[in-house]
């Protein structure tokens, strides 16, 4: 199973992250659902990449976004500054999936917005 995991800021367009999630997709294939943080769920972009691709979104709990931060690839002091994680869409990934849950590799970022994808370790090691 493969989550995606997206993060943007408050003004962030819904192009923006489309833009970013196709390049994952085109990248690591296509999710089975998306995960973002309660705090972004019914942003605009988030909704629209949800109707875009017709994948439903998964709330992640903070604490489960602040445990996944160690295993993240990259970090933004700004985020953490403004946001209380240094990793959003690779946290969300990460988070929805559980501590066995891996990177497929670097977020993907664009305009103001981020897109990581994970997988379960034993899954990614299987195919």
């Amino acid at each position: 199973m493969i989550i995606g995991g997206l993060g943007c800021k408050l003004d962030a367009s819904p192009e923006a992250m489309i833009a970013v999630v196709q390049q994952a997709v085109e990248r690591w294939g296509l999710p089975q659902s998306f995960a973002v943080p309660p705090f972004r769920q019914n942003h605009a972009a988030v909704q629209a990449v949800a109707q875009l691709f017709n994948l439903p979104i998964a709330i992640v709990d903070l604490l489960a976004l602040a445990s996944a931060q160690p295993r993240c690839l990259t970090h933004s002091e700004r985020a953490r500054i403004t946001m209380g994680f240094g990793s959003i869409a690779e946290g969300c990934a990460l988070a929805a999936l559980g501590p066995h849950a891996q990177l497929l590799g670097a977020r993907i970022a664009g305009e103001g917005v981020t897109c990581a994808f994970a997988a379960i370790a034993t899954e990614m090691s299987a195919a």
